[in-house]
């Protein structure tokens, strides 16, 4: 099951039914099933504050997934800023809601096993995001 919650914000996510179809989508063309998986938008400071504490890193960023993945089934806690993913989307002079699709899908394409450390990797997870774009339809 895909849930959408929000931590110390408040927002509404457009189109939740047709982006969590679009999402479970994704992961059966990777070829796994979803078990559950919680996007938690949240603001800035509160994502610092997790990077911090978990991942001991002291700076923003938009998305970091928690990987609770068995046996086959995907599963997983993924924080995103809002701030950090409005901000982005101004950099970058696209729609706000097209940077929230392709956060939502970096970080599910993490719990299918994709990363972005190095170079190529970060081109893969590109390709794949821009893939998984293009295949939406609402």
């Amino acid at each position: 099951m895909i849930r959408f919650h929000c931590e110390d914000i408040s927002y509404n996510l457009p189109n939740k039914i047709a982006t969590r179809n679009w999402l479970l989508q994704l992961i059966k063309n990777e070829g796994f099933k979803s078990n559950d998986i919680n996007f938690i938008f949240t603001s800035d400071e509160y994502l610092l504050e997790v990077n911090k504490k978990y991942l001991k890193h002291d700076y923003y960023t938009d998305v970091i997934t928690f990987d609770y993945s068995e046996n086959g089934l995907i599963g997983g806690d993924i924080f995103l800023s809002l701030d950090r993913i409005k901000e982005n989307a101004k950099t970058l002079k696209i729609n706000k809601l097209n940077e929230i699709n392709r956060v939502l899908a970096h970080g599910t394409l993490h719990l299918c096993g994709y990363r972005d450390k190095t170079k190529q990797d970060k081109e893969q997870m590109t390709a794949k995001e821009d893939y998984y774009l293009s295949l939406r339809t609402f």
